[in-house]
């Protein structure tokens, strides 16, 4: 996968940023490494890695998702075609997110669940792109999965539309290989 299919929202909100802040004679900074976002104790995280640590765990592009924010582009991830029974997990920590029972298909290009497993996930809320979304990530780790919005299926009404780079996929006993 090339970089050019990850879009990185926070490059496209620094760039906004230092449109505006430039006009008010301030300085903006971007970079990629100074966008991560560090996991720290006082978040309650279990695993706590630096961004450095986290680059050498993962993808380019996982790192992209997971530890900054970004969003693959849609209709890329093999996920997506995923019709198997078994689990889902944090491509970051390994822990198991959600079930292949949850999993449908939400005609929006990313893979989508009507809900995650118990205490596997955290939310919180994103303010990016002038507007107010929920967020989901990894209880554990942190790592971005992507969003929830209010419009899936019952019996839950949500849809928990997520980024494949986020997850790796476990298939249940007597599935077939990965």
């Amino acid at each position: 996968m090339k970089n050019q299919t990850v879009i990185n929202r926070r490059h496209f909100l620094h760039g906004s940023a230092l449109a505006w802040t430039s006009a008010a004679g301030l300085v903006a900074v971007s970079g990629v490494t100074q966008t991560a976002r560090a996991n720290t104790p006082a978040q309650g995280f279990e695993i706590v890695r630096t961004p450095q640590e986290w680059q050498q765990l993962l993808t380019k592009e996982q790192f992209a998702v997971l530890r900054e924010e970004a969003t693959e582009k849609r209709y890329s991830s093999p996920l997506l075609k995923e019709k198997r029974a078994g689990t889902y997990h944090c491509a970051g920590c390994n822990l198991a997110v959600y079930s292949a029972e949850t999993k449908y298909d939400s005609k929006t290009g990313w893979p989508s669940f009507w809900d995650a497993l118990e205490n596997a996930v955290r939310t919180r809320p994103d303010n990016t792109f002038f507007s107010t979304r929920t967020e989901v990530h990894c209880r554990r780790c942190g790592g971005h999965f992507g969003h929830i919005f209010d419009d899936g299926p019952a019996p839950t009404g949500k849809r928990h539309c997520l980024n494949g780079l986020a997850l790796t996929f476990e298939p249940s006993a007597g599935q077939g290989p990965v």
